[in-house]
């Protein structure tokens, strides 16, 4: 599911949140946002949070307030922007969970979105591992005024964005009514895997070879039926369009990393071998 993160708590203590509210075992976010970061936070629950280490390398997305320390004509603020998309290279901050390492990122697209006087409002398309806040000193800095970030929300986070979000409070009224005996409401904020990883590129394969998945063997070529879009990193489907494991392609196999699949768990209607009765 995907919880709007509200100013003040940490990521990890909205994911707490959400596994106390759901009575689960396991919760997990991908991405960490700020205390002071609103917006998109992707919550894994129970087996979904093995997709955390995936969906945090995808694209992010945000709406950034910058306050420059001198005004500006805009013309000159516009033509920074301009040459702050594509390639460059940032430091973290030092509050970062990363090493203070010089690294290289894409930024796809900044869009400035409304400027009064020193407050400059944009939204920025970028690569994962790229810090607004840091993007918003380096702007100052290339105009010679200085600058720094007052408000940040985030607003994808891979195929995730605002449409899917929902508040605390909701998750706790859809279980409540869930208790209750009406699943709707919460059966509309439970995503599946499968549309979550859609960005992936697809590997189906046969159901003959879902038991040695389940045990996390290798699936050679022989056991698969449709190899679709490049990319090492892939989702492993069955004939059913049902999310049985990310994995890792090689040249002539695919190596299971994530399972989720559980051992001796089989499609519906396929019959195992040997056996007279459906598993």
């Amino acid at each position: 599911m995907v919880i709007d993160k509200p100013k003040g708590p940490t990521s990890h203590q909205v994911s707490a949140w959400v596994r106390s509210i759901l009575g689960l075992k396991k919760a997990g976010h991908v991405g960490t946002l700020d205390p002071n970061v609103t917006g998109v936070l992707p919550v894994g629950l129970e087996k979904a949070t093995r997709l955390a280490d995936y969906l945090h390398e995808e694209g992010k997305e945000y709406v950034s307030l910058l306050l420059l320390h001198k005004e500006l004509e805009f013309e000159k603020v516009e033509s920074v922007f301009r040459e702050f998309t594509g390639e460059i290279y940032q430091f973290p901050p030092v509050r970062s969970a990363v090493a203070r390492n010089l690294r290289k990122r894409k930024i796809y697209s900044l869009r400035i979105l409304e400027h009064q006087g020193r407050n400059i409002l944009f939204r920025a398309n970028v690569e994962s591992g790229v810090y607004v806040r840091t993007l918003c000193r380096d702007i100052g800095d290339a105009l010679l005024v200085g600058g720094n970030m007052i408000e940040l929300r985030r607003v994808r986070s891979g195929p995730l964005d605002e449409t899917h979000l929902t508040t605390l409070q909701t998750l706790k009224d859809a279980y409540t009514f869930y208790r209750d005996g009406d699943a709707e409401m919460i059966s509309k904020l439970i995503l599946d895997p499968e549309d979550v990883t859609s960005n992936f590129p697809k590997v189906v394969v046969k159901d003959s070879a879902i038991d040695a998945l389940a045990h996390g063997s290798t699936v050679f070529r022989n056991g698969i039926i449709e190899d679709r879009g490049e990319g090492e990193i892939v989702r492993v489907m069955s004939l059913k369009g049902e999310l049985l494991a990310m994995g890792r392609r090689e040249k002539d196999y695919i190596k299971p990393e994530a399972v989720f699949v559980d051992r001796g768990i089989y499609p519906k209607g396929w019959k195992k071998e040997g056996e007279g009765k459906h598993a």
